[in-house]
């Protein structure tokens, strides 16, 4: 289990993020690009279903949005490295396999299924007023934020829940043999007595006594590792949404016109309701022509005694309604909206006035006598109290407009006059910034324009770097374009050695010590087997995967997976830049009392690796059903570079 789980590690955490995270996620970085059609296509599958660059990029830099947001000091070369790229294709490789799955598995979300997701929505949830009803304006607005309508944003919804139907019987089953899972648990929480000897390279560091010529040999033979990188001192400009936004001007004349033309969305707090209490003679669909004749006439002559005495409905209902939820209350159904009843029930209720009996009213249920008691009338809602709303949606729309516009306009003048900046900042009214000794590397505390590589990486491009243009216009995502145009540059160069002296002499003392704790770890090593009882190994530990003693991993792990039946075992484990440790697993400690908390965790863990597994096994199914192929990353050479040395 523990094995699968080590194997499958990226997978699973691709499946658990799906699990938890809501689909509307997922930031390209320029200098990376696929393999393949000149189409850009990054992934193919069946049903002419494709992911392509252009989608890749959005969806990555949605990650990378949403990652800094929550850790905005995170190291931006995380964010930029394969791995997380990856994970980015993975996740959408398998939305785009859920939806494909739940479409061929005639996967439905009922509307209860729909409102009770979007009920757990915290977002949908905060606009739930202290009555219990959703503000429906409020709502549009959210759904207008993300670029749709409610409906378009419910059925975005629909198709998400229907999607994470396709693994949810299999994390929802979580079933595991008692037999695997008290082999998980055992191993899980296993204790074994351990001796540990570390050789660490600090220990080693003071025998290490370079010369000069040493060091400058060092210095010499690794000049990679002592490089200044280029940098450029430029301006730039940042054209934002945001901005646009807090320009606009709003009249009160375009929000009254707005209000009149959509009065009956914005007006109204919800639908009229009716509260009416009814008699039933009951005849439903089953009933002979004689029952339902027999029915109408006892209908007709109750409603005959009510038009004589309307206030003894409630009475008449008690002793003669056959409606057995109801009769009891002397009819009351309470309140009620359009939709809610059979249609001649309905039309009928809702053409009174209160206080009024109906004539007998026939449906598939039998013959009904009505009384309005009540008109709930929905409170209109006056231009001042939805104007900030529809300011908001005025605002939104009109941006959106404007920035396409300004957008064209910004890319146009940054290529068209390419020589400088300043006539486009005062166009727009940007602030025309600069960055001093910029690398491609966002800086550490590095802000906005500055941390986007795709945007340091058009800075550094051939035709910036050897004219000295502006940049094409860059986009940053968020709804924002960018463009720089660099004033100095100075190319990347090896640091002068008495520059960089006590740096190589570190260099060099940690690497000749690095060597010499590991042969020293490799001696003592062929000491300790060769010894009886480990010979001068350290006092001995107990260690279990929940109690590290501040051991390495490696070093643990190492301990952990020596063969039980071998013991005592002694092995080496090579740590690298962390030296060289011995480790002698003596024995097992065999624990018949675990703590029932334990074993419960072990029995939740077991049955979430077991879930897990099936779930990959499952999606591997999908991708081979669905024939995907996916192109691998490629970096892409360093065309600036390319440009200099030339």
């Amino acid at each position: 289990m523990f094995d699968f789980v080590h194997r499958h590690n990226k997978a699973i955490q691709v499946v658990l993020f799906l699990l938890i995270v809501p689909s509307f996620v997922l930031v390209g970085v320029d200098g990376y690009t696929r393999m393949g059609d000149s189409g850009g296509t990054l992934v193919t599958m069946s049903g002419n279903t494709k992911i392509s660059n252009a989608e890749f990029d959005a969806a990555h830099k949605r990650a990378i949005d949403r990652v800094k947001q929550s850790n905005p000091d995170i190291d931006s070369k995380l964010l930029d490295g394969e791995e997380f790229k990856n994970s980015t294709l993975d996740r959408m490789v398998m939305e785009r396999i859920q939806t494909l799955a739940a479409k061929d598995g005639r996967l439905v979300v009922s509307d209860a299924a729909l409102a009770k997701a979007l009920r757990a929505d915290p977002n949908i949830a905060a606009l739930v007023g202290a009555d219990g009803k959703l503000d429906t304006e409020r709502y549009k607005a959210l759904a207008a934020s993300m670029g749709a309508t409610t409906d378009q944003y419910e059925a975005s919804r629909r198709a998400e829940i229907a999607a994470g139907q396709v693994f949810e019987p299999l994390i929802a089953s979580r079933l595991t043999a008692q037999a695997a899972s008290d082999l998980f648990t055992k191993a899980l929480f296993q204790k074994r007595e351990v001796q540990v000897l570390q050789l660490k390279p600090a220990d080693f560091a003071t025998q290490i006594k370079p010369t000069d010529a040493e060091i400058e040999a060092y210095y010499q033979a690794h000049t990679a590792l002592f490089q200044i990188p280029e940098s450029a001192n430029f301006e730039f400009v940042v054209l934002d949404q945001a901005n646009l936004m807090r320009a606009l001007e709003v009249t009160d004349a375009q929000l009254k016109a707005y209000y009149e033309a959509n009065a009956a969305q914005l007006s109204q707090a919800g639908p009229e309701e009716r509260r009416a209490s009814h008699i039933l003679i009951a005849a439903g669909p089953s009933a002979s022509k004689a029952e339902r004749d027999a029915a109408s006439a006892k209908a007709t002559q109750l409603q005959a005694q009510l038009a004589k005495a309307p206030a003894s409905f409630a009475q008449v209902a008690k002793t003669n309604s056959q409606d057995p939820g109801s009769a009891p209350s002397g009819g009351d159904l309470g309140f009620f909206s359009k939709g809610m009843m059979t249609k001649a029930f309905e039309d009928a209720a809702f053409a009174m006035k209160v206080g009024d009996v109906s004539a007998v009213v026939e449906t598939e249920f039998g013959y009904h006598i009505i009384k309005l008691a009540e008109v709930k009338t929905p409170k209109v809602k006056s231009f001042d109290e939805v104007k900030p709303v529809i300011d908001a949606t005025i605002r939104q729309q009109m941006v959106q407009q404007k920035y396409a516009e300004a957008a064209e306009q910004f890319s146009n003048m940054v290529y068209e006059q390419a020589d400088g900046l300043k006539a486009v900042a005062e166009k727009f009214k940007l602030e025309l910034q600069t960055a001093t000794g910029a690398t491609r590397t966002p800086a550490p505390g590095a802000k906005g324009a500055l941390t986007n590589a795709k945007f340091l990486s058009a800075v550094f491009a051939a035709d910036s770097v050897t004219k000295q243009r502006n940049t094409e216009a860059v986009d940053l995502g968020g709804n924002q374009l960018a463009s720089a145009r660099i004033t100095q540059y100075t190319p990347a160069k090896t640091a002068a050695f008495a520059d960089v002296k006590d740096q190589a002499r570190q260099l060099f003392v940690m690497e000749r010590a690095e060597e010499m704790a590991k042969k020293e770890g490799e001696k003592k090593l062929q000491e300790a087997k060769a010894a009886t009882g480990g010979g001068q190994m350290p006092a001995a530990i107990v260690v279990a995967r929940d109690k590290s003693e501040n051991l390495s991993s490696k070093i643990l792990n190492a301990a952990l997976s020596a063969d039980p039946s071998a013991l005592p075992a002694t092995v080496g484990v090579d740590l690298g830049k962390g030296g060289y440790a011995v480790v002698r697993v003596n024995k097992v400690l065999t624990d018949s009392t675990l703590d029932p908390a334990k074993a419960k965790q072990g029995q939740q863990q077991a049955a979430q690796a077991w879930a897990q597994s099936e779930v990959i096994a499952y999606l591997e199914l999908l991708k081979a059903r669905y024939k995907v192929e996916t192109k691998p990353f490629v970096v892409a050479k360093d065309d600036a570079a390319g440009a200099l040395k030339n």
